[in-house]
């Protein structure tokens, strides 16, 4: 594992720099595309050009979002094989992830061209920009499957350990789009539709550029059967990007749901259907920017609030989330000055500053949509924060929550207050959610800030042993299986590695032996999967993993639980256990061991079962238990003494083969 503990020992800012600092250029770079088009269309074709860039954004983003399922999901993948030294298949996975973006681009395609005018008029399209929409999408859409193959590339370039290609590719795109859309839109006279071509020619060129770093990756090799696809491979490649795919759908609700309003009650008001829907287009476009610079600071600080969260350095964590929150903090007021004070220089930039009644429409509902962008920057940062110490059961819902107001609101306030009551929303869901979340922050800067008791550390050292079997216990909870393992290395002399496991990764990679020690106790039951791929807790997974195999490598021991099996499934020597019994057994060790009652007992073992479950099917794929993964399975109930001896004559059977 690479050596992290710079992140512990380095200054805060220093770190926050250097690491949020790429993030938010790499964000910015990704959404010019779109801002640049409409700022082009709107001074060259006008607010009906904006309007109807607005109705293809969303099928955009679908396609961005289905790139980043595959792409993220692909990245984290990559990464988590490496750590693992598990190289063998990352070219498969690699493989599959590029051909599963660009088939879902073509499908996303041959609906959008079958649909038509349907899907266009479906999502806010008007009589007044539909043709404008079709003649965009028609050439927008062409170039969809290479250009999300593209955006799937750049996510595992960068995981590949080549973030500076990555961020030039995008870059290099953006400049041509640049460059391109002003020379067809205007010296050659092709209004929108150049808008469109310009786009998809910067696409194919950063398409050109990353398809070419295949020819040199740093850690995987491509061949022609990479592109394969496998089931198998794709799965955790898919449950990893789910996440990345949720937040680009939200966005797709979030838009399709205000365009449907805003041409519901703008062709209600004096300002028709085009108007309320061009002038929002813009506002967005504003909101991504700003909102993407809150969201590279709170992803750039992921790593280092993840390491020293794992290694209980709260101090830092407290200092971390406080520099971040002032970051945003002072962003969001800036914005909030400019947006306030100077509307109308950014309303400009759009062009269509010649039609007043556009022009004051847009001032007035960018100071009322943008007026608390302060907040919603950091209720987002804090989500992100969350989510970066393994608070999955908090993160999740802080993470859609503004949205989810934004939606209730939208429907809600224009009954009353009509087409400008959109605009309104978004102010009243920034108060709403900030509310909530200060007061999950409070609670978690508290436990932050409290000293904790800690258990005594175990030794952390290996002991050497001669050659033979390396004997891993996986077991239910309540079976006594940690007692007959420590039996079974008792019986046969040799090492047995419990919490002396976790002391092993906690001393190589600098986290806290607690907390490598919970990452799968049943504490955190509710959104297992999103707390497992939270960064300090794939750090400490990590770093339990090569602790299992250093152990393994030292001869002859018993490693009870921690998936050992899996992790040290292609060794010779190993041989995999499964110790189980009777639910009525289990609950009867439960109440002994614990003084639980008969209740609490069934509970505890659903939980701490569930936990082992979860965390297994996290680290390998497969399922916690299966008798076919295990050379024996073994009933305790026959008592704790027989099952040893069951073992011990198997292994020496084994050793005289």
């Amino acid at each position: 594992m690479e050596n992290s503990n710079y992140l512990g020992t380095e200054r805060v800012g220093k770190l926050l720099r250097q690491f949020a600092i790429p993030c938010i250029c790499s964000l910015i770079i990704s959404c010019l595309y779109n801002i640049v088009d409409q700022i082009f269309v709107g001074n060259g074709v006008g607010y009906l050009g904006n309007a109807a860039t607005g109705v293809i954004f969303p099928i955009t983003v679908v396609g961005w979002g289905l790139s980043l399922f595959f792409g993220d999901g692909a990245a984290a993948a990559l990464s988590v094989s490496l750590g693992r030294g598990e190289t063998k298949d990352i070219h498969r996975s690699v493989g599959g992830a590029v051909i599963g973006s660009f088939l879902s681009g073509v499908v996303v395609v041959v609906i959008a061209y079958l649909w038509g005018e349907g899907l266009l008029r479906l999502i806010g399209a008007t009589d007044a920009n539909i043709q404008m929409a079709h003649d965009y999408g028609v050439i927008i859409f062409a170039m969809m499957p290479l250009a999300m193959t593209q955006n799937t590339l750049a996510s595992i370039i960068r995981a590949d350990g080549s973030p500076k290609y990555a961020m030039a590719a995008m870059l290099t795109g953006a400049v041509i789009n640049i460059i391109g859309d002003p020379v067809a839109i205007f010296a050659l006279d092709m209004g929108i539709k150049g808008a469109a071509w310009a786009t998809i020619l910067g696409q194919f060129v950063s398409f050109l550029i990353c398809t070419a770093y295949l020819r040199h990756p740093k850690t995987f090799w491509v061949v022609a059967g990479s592109f394969r696809p496998s089931l198998a491979l794709l799965k955790p490649v898919m449950a990893l990007g789910t996440s990345s795919l949720l937040t680009q759908l939200s966005i797709v609700v979030i838009t399709v749901v205000n365009n449907i309003l805003l041409v519901k009650y703008g062709a209600g008001s004096v300002y028709g259907a085009d108007i309320p829907l061009a002038a929002f287009v813009v506002i967005m476009k504003l909101f991504q920017i700003v909102l993407n610079v809150a969201i590279g600071i709170a992803a750039g600080a992921q790593p280092i609030v993840g390491y020293n969260y794992g290694a209980k350095n709260y101090g830092w964590v407290r200092e971390l989330l406080k520099l971040m929150v002032k970051w945003t903090a002072v962003v969001g007021l800036v914005c909030i000055v400019l947006f306030e004070a100077v509307p109308s220089v950014f309303i400009r930039m759009f062009g269509s500053a010649d039609d007043p009644v556009y022009f004051d429409f847009a001032v007035l509902c960018l100071r009322i949509y943008l007026s608390l962008i302060l907040v919603t920057c950091v209720q987002k940062v804090c989500a992100i924060f969350l989510q970066s110490i393994g608070r999955a059961k908090a993160a999740a819902p802080l993470s859609v929550l503004r949205d989810a107001l934004l939606i209730v609101f939208s429907l809600l306030i224009p009954v009353f207050m009509g087409v400008t009551g959109i605009f309104w929303a978004a102010p009243a869901a920034d108060v709403l959610a900030i509310f909530v979340t200060a007061a999950v922050m409070v609670r978690v800067w508290k436990e932050l800030g409290r000293e904790k008791e800690t258990q005594e550390p175990a030794a952390a050292a290996i002991r050497p042993s001669r050659k033979g079997a390396v004997i891993t216990i996986a077991r239910e909870h309540g079976s006594a299986g940690k007692r007959i393992g420590q039996m079974v290395a008792e019986k046969l002399d040799i090492p047995c590695y419990y919490k002396e496991l976790v002391a092993v990764a906690a001393q190589e990679s600098g986290l806290a032996q607690e907390f490598i020690s919970g990452i799968n106790s049943d504490e955190n039951a509710v959104m297992r999967e999103l707390y497992l791929t939270a960064d300090p807790v794939k750090r400490a997974i990590a770093a339990q993993e090569k602790a299992i195999r250093h152990i393994g490598d030292a001869g002859s021991c018993v490693i009870i639980g921690r998936s050992a099996d899996y992790v040290l499934r292609n060794y010779p020597d190993v041989v995999r256990i499964f110790i189980y019994a009777p639910e009525s057994y289990r609950e009867k060790k439960v109440m002994e061991m614990y003084g639980d009652s008969p209740e609490d007992a069934k509970k505890s073992i659903a939980r701490s079962d569930a936990a082992r479950g979860a965390y297994y099917k996290s680290v390998s794929g497969q399922e916690w238990g299966n008798p076919h993964g295990y050379e024996l399975c073994i009933d305790a109930s026959v008592g704790e003494e027989a099952a040893a001896d069951l073992i011990c004559s198997y292994i020496r059977r084994m050793n005289r083969k």
